[in-house]
């Protein structure tokens, strides 16, 4: 996927995570094995922390199912 800078500006004012961290994310992530449960959860804490916010067991498992699922949506532009 092709971001625009725009799209990081956008992300950061929500999140207050700045884009060279998401980029360093992204990084790590390209590493892991994201069809694991394990990994999906400790990625999701990470996100939790960063951006300061609670996730709650079901919305984390939510989560989950989709990725695990492939039920990610291809443009994720619109959503942020």
């Amino acid at each position: 996927m092709n971001f625009s800078d725009n799209f990081f500006k956008r992300v950061e004012s929500k999140t207050k995570v700045d884009k060279d961290t998401i980029l360093s994310l992204a990084s790590k992530l390209q590493a892991s094995n994201m069809k694991d449960e394990k990994t999906l959860k400790e990625v999701i804490g990470d996100l939790a922390k960063m951006t300061g916010r609670e996730v709650s067991k079901e919305k984390e498992q939510k989560i989950i199912d989709t990725i695990l699922n492939d039920k990610v949506p291809q443009n994720l532009d619109k959503y942020i």
